[in-house]
């Protein structure tokens, strides 16, 4: 039995970068045999085992076949005569194909890798120095998340290139429809994986150069060749625009949330009828209409969906409120339920600056509106809402009424507030 540390946390040691989890294979063992050492088994389609003490993930050495068309089914052949070589192949990319041999058992039976005697038979190590992104064998067309999996590793590492040849793959296996096959769930965990690196447009580019983006999230891939208007650039399109937008979000360390609601804001543009162009009149009514459509077809977690949609109708009012009265923009924070979800309405808000700070030359712009929203929204809060409400019912008010009184002590409230007395 030989145990080597494989996959990410070998490519994260070489790139300098920190190993956050180990995984190991274990060559020429049975299941039985790990079980005896104590380790748990924990895989329902093929075995994994966790160590008894650091909980790692250990594997036996395995071959793939694909079954299915799409995610949907793979024959798994796990058995000691299973050599390294060959389970190093199954893997996606050469610099996830690398194996570390493990060093000698220590205290507690845990175990520790050696850097220094690397198995490579795929040249992942020359990939790496030569910065390229390349599928390991032409296996790669069984599993068509992988084309997501290497467009979020080139959002993560986003210095690497493509290889010519593994871009081509991607385009034979999109146009053979196997895109077509991929399961909700695994599109939108990569999906969101991807937003969450260095540089989310970088995701975007490789789907989109391979034609992915157009199967998986074609109201997005309809925004490139969309002309922006005509304060915002002209020569920079929505599509491109989009890509700044989320590189922004990045920049900000934006949570998930905002940059889900990044990436669906624009959406009604690419539909914007040609008489409109380029000034996308009534795009957030479409934008919100198709959003509800991509979070239906990939099954996008409610957090995510409700920000989206605030943004998507909101964002253009954000933008303008500068230029609000304290009454505008007090029914502005009751449209975006501001008063519920507060935190929901910070989050927008971000989402907010990082669409108008994702243009060219506005980078380091600030974005006053935001503070500005911030802090009317602190002051409306601060409204004793109990106490507006005894004093309504005392004047024979009910119902709306109620509602109404509460409404213009927040106006009120707004109005007195630094920000906005100090206004001409």
């Amino acid at each position: 039995m030989k145990i080597y540390m494989v996959g990410g946390a070998v490519r994260d040691a070489l790139l300098g970068l920190p190993v956050a989890d180990r995984d190991w294979v274990v060559v020429g063992a049975t299941p039985e045999q790990l079980t005896a050492q104590g380790f748990l088994p924990v895989g329902k389609d093929f075995p994994v085992f966790l160590h008894p003490q650091t909980r790692e993930e250990y594997a036996l050495a395995r071959t793939e076949r694909n079954t299915a068309r799409g995610y949907r089914g793979f024959a798994i052949h796990a058995a000691p005569d299973v050599t390294l070589e060959q389970d190093l192949a199954r893997r996606d990319l050469t610099i996830n194909s690398i194996a570390a041999c493990a060093l000698p058992e220590s205290a507690g039976g845990t175990f520790d890798a050696d850097l220094s005697a690397l198995i490579d038979p795929y040249g992942g190590q020359r990939d790496i120095a030569d910065k390229v992104l390349r599928h390991v064998t032409d296996a790669f067309r069984e599993d068509p998340v992988r084309i997501l999996r290497l467009a979020r590793f080139a959002a993560r590492f986003a210095d690497f290139s493509v290889a010519p040849e593994t871009m081509a793959l991607m385009r034979e296996m999109v146009d053979d429809g196997e895109a077509d096959a991929l399961v909700p769930e695994r599109v939108w965990q990569e999906l969101a994986r991807g937003l969450m690196e260095a540089r989310p447009s970088r995701m975007l580019e490789v789907l989109r150069d391979c034609g992915a983006l157009q199967k998986l999230l074609p109201e997005v891939d309809r925004l490139w060749g969309v002309p922006q208007r005509a304060e915002y650039h002209p020569e920079v399109d929505t599509g491109v625009h989009l890509m700044m937008v989320l590189d922004m979000a990045a920049r900000l360390e934006a949570p998930l949330p905002v940059r889900f609601a990044c990436l669906c804001h624009d959406l009604g543009k690419g539909t914007t009828p040609a008489h409109v162009l380029p000034r996308h009149i009534g795009h957030e009514e479409r934008s919100a209409r198709l959003l509800q459509g991509v979070c239906r077809r990939l099954r996008v977690p409610l957090e995510c969906r409700e920000i989206a949609d605030v943004v998507a109708r909101e964002h253009g009012n954000i933008h303008r409120s500068g230029d609000f009265s304290p009454a505008a923009v007090v029914r502005l924070l009751e449209r975006c339920d501001a008063f519920r979800k507060p935190r929901r309405f910070a989050d927008a808000l971000l989402a907010c600056e990082c669409d108008a700070r994702g243009r060219l030359g506005l980078e380091e712009s600030p974005y006053p509106q935001r503070p500005r929203l911030l802090q009317a929204l602190a002051a409306a809060q601060a409204v004793a809402t109990d106490a507006v409400a005894a004093r309504a019912l005392a004047a024979g008010q009910s119902g709306p009424k109620i509602g109404e009184w509460i409404h213009q002590a927040r106006v009120a409230a707004v109005a007195q507030n630094a920000i906005f007395s100090a206004s001409p």
